[in-house]
């Protein structure tokens, strides 16, 4: 079936004429004029699909406007329009225009995308010939978000059926993280767990580890960090253009690993774009001395598009109120670069991108074993779509990716000044995914698709924790959507296959799953919905659960596998009421999660001699989740927002009756942004109860509030945007612990820190 995707990708690519002009409207022009599908390659087999579908004869009108960019006015050229019911793209001209030929009259969402900038959204109504709309990107952090994880397609965060977060170019900026983890910490539901500053990942509604699924642009990174807390994601934030943060089941899609949720790292290199465009950012801090720079630039030539990006950073070790944090250094570097060819109804891109990192391991002030880590990857990847068929499928998408990924641990001993290399672990991993989309037919619309992966996973040394292991996964699966006037659906399902295949005497396994979900969105009020999710989910164990058995550092433990773990079997509901206006905007949701077959580790209370941590098994239980979390952005005056949010999760073992691990505390952040003419101002406070419910072996942490502040400053002009941004963290120097870091006793959070950063849009 894949193979058939790709040859009929370019079949389509090599017939097609030249890409559309800029600004002019890229809607199908005859609705029978190809149709392509799996299993119908006959005229007649689309024919047959499309009668399912039929639907009578609308009346059709234009659709037009602009699009400025503030706070200056200046005319946007090269942004991406889109109708997002419809999924037809338009770029804009220099003076900033575009134009949709023959839409059916009704409501549709306008979504406008311009490089690291907020997205914009707009609510038309389409009740006439020819039509006229004013759209203005903003580069503030107050802004309507976009999505396009939950569905595979863009659409408002507002009108998807499962709560996303967008974290956008600008902020991912200003904050200048070392991690994914730091990238995403304090946003809505998400809390960072860490083994040390550059080992940061996200902690999504208290699920961590394998349950959640790291991706960028929807594919795998091929690193082990779900394994182990020590690992790094080799994921650079400041290249991307958002993250997107999908919270609870996202197996759908995704596959088992999502049982939590997704994050996602979304580039803009397979949006054509005419001329040349990029970006710079440069950044220090005064507390570790952090700085590093990263640049982008993408020039497009009549169907060809040649994108390249880099970036450099380095930090020493940290202050926190109590002292110096030994060895929290970390160092990073990594480019990238490819080619795209965009004919008329087809695009196809080649990426390749070469990561590596060194970074040490927290430790006591009198130590004098020094732990640090160096990576590299490798990473090659082909993506291609196409679009307006005509026929019963109008478009689709596949992507193939290879990631070589290698990983040393080495220990310094400085008494003697003797390094050794404690273990080398590799991951060899091939993805690919495709989905087709199927024509808008009345009150329908919907993906479909195919994904899976292989995985060559091996780790040599004396602290190599499992035995060489071959895994494959393949999934089919499938999500519709049907909209009434009063009331939306949506409804998917998932089957997917999961095999191991260890060297050695262990057994292998094989895991076959179904996952599915269906939400119903019941729109209240102008700007206003409630929307319920149900959700079941299929997990497979993980390798390490399966055939660990040694010690693991990363997890301050010795952990022992057990081959003969059953899959999780999960099934959650979460409620949602939101609004979202020129002055207001709210989400709040409640959620239940009941998972089967949960797999924990099981203290034995035994330590191993060598290694001096404790012993522990996998064993399996029953979990269940419960939790809330509520934003809200609200316009006081024209130049003047509040906002605020809260958060909580209590997540328990029923079976046993205790706490579930590295949970997060309650947390709520109540903020402020000002702004006058091309300044902002943005003061923060963030604060964190105390959590005493506690797992085998884990100590509590005291509450703790933060205070930040924020300024910047924005300059437009006609080619280029300027914003210069300096910001103070932990203003008052508090002391304070992160209860998701796997060493807080050792390493608090960092103290006091003055951060600078400068960054160009051209």
């Amino acid at each position: 079936m894949f193979t058939k995707l790709i040859i009929g990708f370019l079949s389509c690519c090599f017939l097609a004429g030249p890409p559309t002009a800029v600004g002019q409207s890229q809607t199908a022009k005859s609705p029978g004029s190809v149709c392509f599908s799996p299993g119908h390659s006959s005229a007649s087999g689309c024919e047959e699909m499309q009668a399912q579908f039929a639907q009578s004869p609308t009346r059709t009108g234009s659709l037009r406007g602009t699009v400025a960019l503030e706070p200056s006015g200046i005319p946007a050229r090269n942004a991406v329009i889109t109708i997002a019911e419809l999924k037809k793209s338009v770029l804009t001209d220099e003076r900033g225009g575009f134009q949709f030929n023959d839409v059916p009259f009704g409501r549709y969402q306008l979504i406008a995308h311009l490089d690291r900038v907020p997205d914009a959204v707009k609510t038309v109504e389409v009740t006439q010939r020819d039509q006229t709309i004013e759209l203005q990107l903003t580069l503030a952090p107050v802004s309507e978000q976009v999505t396009v994880t939950a569905t595979g397609s863009a659409e408002a965060v507002g009108s998807s059926y499962q709560s996303v977060t967008s974290v956008a170019a600008l902020e991912l900026a200003q904050r200048n993280p070392t991690s994914i983890g730091e990238a995403l910490e304090y946003q809505l539901g998400i809390a960072k767990r860490s083994f040390g500053p550059a080992s940061g990942r996200p902690v999504i509604r208290g699920f961590d580890g394998d349950r959640v699924l790291v991706l960028q642009n929807g594919l795998r990174l091929g690193g082990i960090a779900s394994q182990s807390a020590d690992e790094v994601e080799p994921i650079d934030v400041l290249s991307l253009d958002r993250l997107e943060i999908v919270k609870g089941p996202a197996t759908l899609l995704y596959g088992s690993n999502a049982i939590g949720g997704v994050v996602n790292g979304i580039s803009t290199n397979d949006v054509y774009q005419k001329g040349l465009s990029g970006y710079l950012t440069a950044f220090g801090d005064t507390n570790n001395w952090q700085a590093g720079g990263s640049a982008g630039f993408k020039y497009g030539v009549g169907n060809v598009l040649i994108f390249g990006n880099g970036g450099a950073q380095k930090a020493h070790d940290y202050r926190t109120p109590l002292g110096i944090v030994l060895n929290s250094y970390s160092r990073s570097a990594d480019a990238g670069g490819g080619l795209g060819w965009f004919p008329r109804r087809g695009w196809v891109s080649f990426n390749y991108t070469y990561d590596r990192r060194t970074y040490g391991i927290p430790v006591e002030p009198d130590a004098i074993d020094f732990e640090y880590l160096k990576m590299h990857r490798h990473s090659y990847e082909v993506k291609g779509g196409l679009r307006e068929l005509g026929g019963f499928i109008e478009g689709g998408d596949f992507a193939v990716s290879y990631n070589d990924y290698v990983n040393r641990e080495f220990e310094l001993e400085s008494d003697e000044n003797v390094t050794e290399l404690d273990s080398l672990a590799t991951n060899k991993n091939w993805n690919y995914r495709a989905n087709l989309n199927h024509q808008r037919r009345g009150r329908f619309s919907g993906t479909f698709g195919i994904s899976g992966f292989t995985r060559d996973y091996k780790s040599i040394g004396a602290e190599a924790p499992a035995p060489r292991t071959k895994q494959n996964s393949f999934a089919v699966y499938g999500l519709e959507r049907v909209d009434f006037e009063k009331v939306g659906f949506q409804f998917g399902g998932r089957v997917e296959q999961n095999g191991y295949n260890p060297e050695g005497n262990f057994r292998k396994r094989n895991f076959v799953g179904f996952s599915g979900s269906a939400g119903v969105r019941i729109p209240l009020w102008t700007g206003g919905s409630f929307v319920t999710n149900y959700q079941h989910s299929f997990r497979a164990p993980a390798l390490e659960e399966l055939y660990n058995n040694g010690p693991h550092p990363g997890m301050l433990m010795f952990d022992i596998g057990n081959p003969n773990l059953n899959a999780e079997q999960g099934d959650g509901i979460d409620f949602s009421l939101r609004h979202n206006s020129e002055r207001l905007r709210l989400e709040s949701s409640v959620y239940y999660y009941n998972i089967r077959n949960f797999v924990f580790t099981a203290f034995t209370g035994v330590t191993d001699p060598g290694s001096h941590l404790p012993i522990v098994d996998y064993a399996q239980g029953r979990s269940r989740y419960v939790g809330t979390e509520a934003s809200i952005e609200a316009r006081i005056v024209p130049a003047l927002w509040l906002n605020g949010k809260v958060d909580y999760v209590r997540a328990d073992l029923t079976q046993p009756n205790k706490p579930l691990p590295r949970i997060p505390p309650f947390r709520a952040t109540l903020g402020a942004e000002w702004r006058y003419t091309a300044l902002s101002i943005r003061p923060e406070l963030i604060l964190a109860r105390q959590q005493s419910r506690v797992f085998d072996n884990e100590s509590p942490t005291q509450g703790y509030a933060v205070l930040n502040l924020n300024a910047s400053y924005t300059i437009v002009k006609t080619r280029a945007a300027h914003i210069l941004t300096i910001g103070g963290y932990n203003l008052t120097d508090r002391l304070y612990r992160n209860h998701l870091s796997f060493i807080k006793e050792i390493a608090p959070e960092m103290g006091r820190n003055l951060r600078l950063s400068y960054t160009l849009r051209f």
